[in-house]
């Protein structure tokens, strides 16, 4: 997937370039399938979902179609008692190859024999479906005999059932394990760790540093808002760089020189230069103006700002150099790049 941007700032932006409006919203897409079992974990759900969701905003056609099943009725009481109305029940399901079965466990879901989920979840295996777990829901895929000599994450307090139950299943100490066509987590902190792994399995990378970036900005204790994943919150990260880059973000309305930078930095211009090479993917002046033309890509979504006004705070002097940059890194105006996001 090609962009105009260079540097880390790309997974920033990437949501927001231009979809192909003719792309049909299920047309080559893998079907992602959850079925949610009575007091599933509705954190956990969610944050395995949010990562798809996610992936089809930041993709030019959607990468996945996210369905909600039940093993009978239209709704399901989650964990917090709040109702999930579902898109029908799991004896209905045809199977696709490459398609993503999960099954949502949570504290309270009762681990017996299910043989209502046993037939559908061989029926699943047999197609060629990825079958994954959500808390303790890798239990029923042991029991349906589909975690034989596979490793699986599964909640602490039901490790020794398993262990015990189904000796020939691998039981990881992992919060999440993808093995094969077999993915599973221990709880609502790692589903989304496990769907963005893959995410990562099955689609370039950078879609899913775009989803990770999205969706793991409050990681970090200082946000920046450059990169968090590998720039703000990388420990190894040379503190001049560091220091550059808050130089950078604190001096986007009237930039400076990278004379200055460099100096303020304790560097000289070519260390500078190697730095953000090595570390940031692009030259420290190319960065400069990505992460001006990022901060008026936030002020045009974010406020009402005559765009002339939003140029200057961009660390524009010249409005037809600003409109000249945005058009080139969003292949759209500045007015039309803000009446798209208002029609949404």
């Amino acid at each position: 997937m090609s962009t105009s941007f260079k540097s880390l700032l790309k997974r920033k932006n990437l949501a927001h370039l231009p979809r192909d409006p003719s792309g049909d919203a299920s047309a080559g897409a893998r079907r992602a399938t959850f079925v949610l079992l009575e007091h599933f974990s509705l954190m956990a759900f969610t944050g395995a979902v949010d990562a798809l969701v996610t992936s089809n905003l930041v993709t030019r056609e959607p990468l996945t179609d996210v369905r909600t099943l039940s093993l009978g009725g239209e709704v399901v009481v989650s964990d917090l008692g709040i109702a999930i109305s579902v898109d029908g029940e799991l004896a209905e399901l045809e199977m696709r190859r490459d398609d993503l079965l999960i099954l949502c466990g949570g504290l309270r879901v009762h681990l017996d024999e299910s043989p209502a989920l046993r037939a559908p979840l061989v029926a699943a295996q047999r197609a060629g479906v990825t079958l994954g777990a959500l808390w303790n829901g890798a239990y029923f895929l042991a029991d349906a005999g589909l975690l034989d000599d596979h490793e699986c994450a599964i909640h602490p307090d039901s490790r020794a059932l398993m262990i015990e139950r189904f000796p020939r299943v691998k039981v990881s100490r992992h919060s999440h394990v993808l093995d094969g066509q077999r993915i599973s987590c221990a709880g609502a902190n790692s589903s989304l760790n496990m769907m963005l792994g893959w995410l990562r399995h099955n689609y370039d990378a950078i879609i899913v540093d775009s989803v990770e970036e999205i969706l793991s900005c409050d990681k970090s204790h200082e946000l920046l808002g450059a990169s968090v994943l590998s720039v703000d919150s990388d420990p190894t990260l040379p503190q001049p760089l560091k220091l550059a880059l808050e130089l950078m973000h604190s001096n986007i309305e009237e930039p400076l020189s990278l004379d200055e930078v460099a100096r303020w930095a304790g560097l000289s211009r070519r260390q500078l230069e190697r730095l953000f090479s090595r570390h940031v993917d692009a030259s420290p002046s190319r960065y400069y103006l990505e992460l001006r033309l990022t901060r008026a890509r936030q002020l045009l979504q974010q406020t009402n700002r005559p765009i002339a006004e939003i140029a200057v705070a961009s660390g524009f002097v010249s409005i037809t150099h600003f409109r000249h940059c945005f058009r080139k890194f969003f292949h759209v105006a500045p007015g039309r790049f803000r009446r798209r996001h208002y029609a949404k």
